[in-house]
């Protein structure tokens, strides 16, 4: 059985190990499709797909619209800013309006926590999130644990932490949420301000001190500060962040084992990582690009399934 048990993707939290397992292998064959010369497959000809991003965003705007036009979808694209939202327009009727062109599936990232999950119960249409504030950012957590996957042949039993800015960072819980499922233990790491008092219900480890949490680890993913998410200073400066929380060269090479660099992105170099480390051969950083791609090939591919046509 190839069936996902939902019909849109809010997050992560919905998801069984088995959806997880499906998009997976559902992944491995878009690999392979995207690394062979004709890069483009005719499955979803018959559908439409709207990207409606209210949040700046490069890689995965980019990474989404790709996805849908290697799968011969009929795309639009909707920008918050130059749009009758800066009118007072609510996001229903902004969405409601889209629809009416018959539109089959939407990708939306927003501001507000909530908003995909707002959308799905109200609209007559299948609904990706593509980050919702600093709630969930689902497909982000599927091509990191693919990533590692890819890269250790297994997520199960594996170590994984993630430092940075937790507080504020989607792409922390629906990474949590992810790898628990998927049977790797989790910790975080970072300043005291930026770990979110509810942390220790989620069954994950914590500590302040990225040497103890690297001499753990397989894995670290490290995080952003967030700072268009931040209307209060939650450490002293960048610079004292970074002799607490930077990843150097000299810390990685100073570690008794190897182990694998991550980065959701954008990078601030030299804040949270080292250009010598975001460039060295124990990073996957832009093999997390490309897997980006094919595993939102394969969300938008098996979501499409359950569409009645």
């Amino acid at each position: 059985m190839n069936n996902l048990s939902i019909q849109h993707l809010t997050g992560i939290k919905d998801l069984t190990p088995e959806d997880i397992e499906i998009i997976f292998k559902t992944t491995d064959s878009f690999k392979q499709v995207i690394n062979r010369p004709i890069k483009k497959v005719p499955s979803l000809r018959d559908i439409t797909v709207a990207n409606l991003f209210f949040e700046n965003s490069t890689r995965t705007k980019l990474s989404f619209e790709l996805a849908e036009k290697r799968l011969s979808s009929d795309v639009i694209n909707f920008s918050s800013s130059s749009s009758s939202v800066k009118k007072g327009e609510t996001l229903l009727d902004t969405v409601n309006n889209i629809l009416s062109m018959k539109i089959d599936m939407v990708v939306i990232r927003h501001p507000n926590p909530g908003a995909a999950l707002y959308l799905s119960k109200r609209i007559n249409a299948t609904v990706i999130n593509a980050g919702d504030g600093a709630h969930e950012h689902p497909t982000q957590a599927l091509l990191d644990a693919y990533s590692i996957r890819e890269k250790l042949g297994s997520v199960s039993g594996k170590k994984v932490v993630i430092v940075g800015d937790i507080l504020h960072s989607r792409v922390a819980l629906s990474n949590i949420y992810c790898l628990q499922k998927l049977g790797a233990e989790v910790m975080v790491c970072g300043p005291t301000t930026l770990i979110p008092k509810y942390i220790n219900e989620l069954g994950v480890q914590v500590s302040h001190n990225l040497r103890e949490a690297l001499e753990w680890c397989d894995v670290a993913n490290m995080l952003r500060i967030q700072l268009e998410r931040q209307e209060i200073s939650f450490f002293p400066s960048f610079r004292e962040y970074t002799m607490q929380f930077g990843l150097t060269k000299e810390i990685l090479d100073s570690l008794s084992k190897k182990i694998i660099i991550m980065h959701p992105g954008p990078i601030n170099r030299g804040v949270e990582i080292s250009s010598d480390v975001a460039d060295s051969s124990q990073s996957i950083i832009l093999n997390q690009v490309e897997n980006g791609v094919a595993v939102r090939m394969a969300v938008i591919y098996l979501l499409a399934a359950k569409i009645e046509r």
